[in-house]
């Protein structure tokens, strides 16, 4: 196909996903955030339905429409379902049935002491889910995925991705890895979602190397966490950086009629309203205040960039000095269309922007990570925040881009 003929139609193969003369390219976008990944999906059960008013396509699934969805943490349990060619209204079942088991504390557990919740459960779940054997080369994955997780061990993010091409994606010679493509999908994901406190990190095989003197095969682990302790909570950058930058091997082009990302929260705590953080609190409950509080620096930090980059119908006002950036252009042009759809768990923005009256306290409860009680609050919220954000001129249209 000669690259001046770009293939534009909403449904693409698993091929036309990848090729980058396929325009334009759609990346989706899908944060951390426990049981809040209940508000995510009403935001993707509204796109689902409008793309497929879009385009008369009354089976359309978000994995035939982006071509790569990423996640981290509960973001990365979303995305694998979506990448599995599951509709919203699937995953919001088999969501609603992984939280309700998984963040069930056994008696004996005391998260001072030892992770908060057990592996068995979330295991389970998740090769239910999957499917025990489907690795990320498997041909089960309909399009474009990214993985983020956190390897300890090294201290080093972890984005895994299923792009054949990218260097890591294979064994190799003389090298003693395993590749990406031999990876398990729950595996992964379940890596993604182990946070600190909460959950035991996960061991993975990363790699395979022959013993000279017994002649036996070793296999080198390393101890994988939650993508979000690293700067990638909020994955929209590292996507970003998949998609444009060489190493990673999608080589897709900028621009805003050539690359369009999608980015979902999972609702932000207020700043204004949220706990008291003070040294009467305990040590272990000011750590991990101090934690939550850097993962939303760099929460912020992502979105300030990614506005910065690109035309956003969506932008909002980051802070009081840079207002929503309007007129700032890192490059000096858009080098995408990005879209950010969020709530803010703020009792005066909730007022404001969705005019909705709910008290600050009960907001703080909903920001809780492990609560799934909150499942139907939190769903009725991103329903009520989905009709009033998400728009249908948001979406570029699919006229060819030469």
């Amino acid at each position: 196909m000669p690259p001046h003929e770009p293939i534009t139609q909403s449904c693409r193969t698993i091929a036309e996903h990848f090729d980058r003369r396929v325009l334009p390219k759609r990346v989706l976008s899908l944060d951390g955030g426990g049981v809040r990944g209940i508000l995510t999906l009403q935001y993707l059960e509204k796109i689902e339905a409008a793309l497929r008013a879009r385009y008369g396509h009354p089976t359309l699934v978000l994995s035939d429409y982006f071509d790569l969805i990423g996640g981290t943490s509960t973001g990365a349990i979303i995305a694998a379902g979506l990448v599995l060619g599951f509709d919203v209204a699937t995953i919001q079942r088999m969501y609603r049935d992984l939280a309700t088991q998984i963040f069930k504390k056994p008696f004996f557990r005391f998260g001072a002491i030892v992770p908060k919740f057990g592996n068995r459960s979330l295991q389970k779940a998740l090769q239910a889910t999957y499917g025990a054997e489907t690795t990320l080369g498997s041909p089960r994955l309909k399009t474009g995925l990214m993985i983020m997780t956190k390897r300890m061990d090294t201290g080093s993010p972890w984005p895994l991705t299923n792009q054949p091409n990218d260097p890591y994606f294979l064994p190799k010679a003389g090298k003693k890895r395993i590749g990406n493509a031999n990876m398990l999908l729950w595996q992964i994901v379940r890596a993604s979602t182990a946070a600190p406190h909460y959950f035991r990190p996960e061991d993975v095989v990363v790699g395979t190397v022959l013993d000279g003197a017994t002649g036996n095969l070793l296999s080198e682990r390393g101890q994988f966490v939650d993508g979000g302790i690293s700067t990638a909570n909020n994955p929209a950058l590292q996507l970003l950086k998949i998609a444009l930058l060489r190493g990673f091997e999608f080589n897709w082009q900028a621009g805003e009629e050539r690359l369009m990302m999608l980015s979902v929260g999972t609702g932000l705590r207020s700043r204004r309203h949220g706990r008291a953080t003070g040294w009467r609190a305990t040590a272990g409950a000011f750590a991990a205040r101090a934690l939550l509080s850097i993962m939303d620096d760099c929460n912020s930090e992502v979105e300030t960039i990614m506005q910065w980059l690109s035309s956003s119908p969506t932008a909002r006002e980051i802070n009081g000095q840079i207002s929503a950036l309007g007129g700032d252009l890192l490059a000096g042009r858009p080098i995408l269309r990005y879209l950010r759809y969020n709530v803010l768990l703020d009792s005066e923005w909730m007022s404001s922007q969705l005019r909705l009256t709910h008290d600050q306290q009960t907001l703080n409860a909903l920001a809780e990570m492990d609560k799934p009680a909150n499942m139907d609050a939190l769903a009725e919220l991103g329903r009520t925040a989905a009709a009033i954000q998400v728009k249908d001129d948001h979406f570029p249209s699919d006229s060819p881009v030469v």
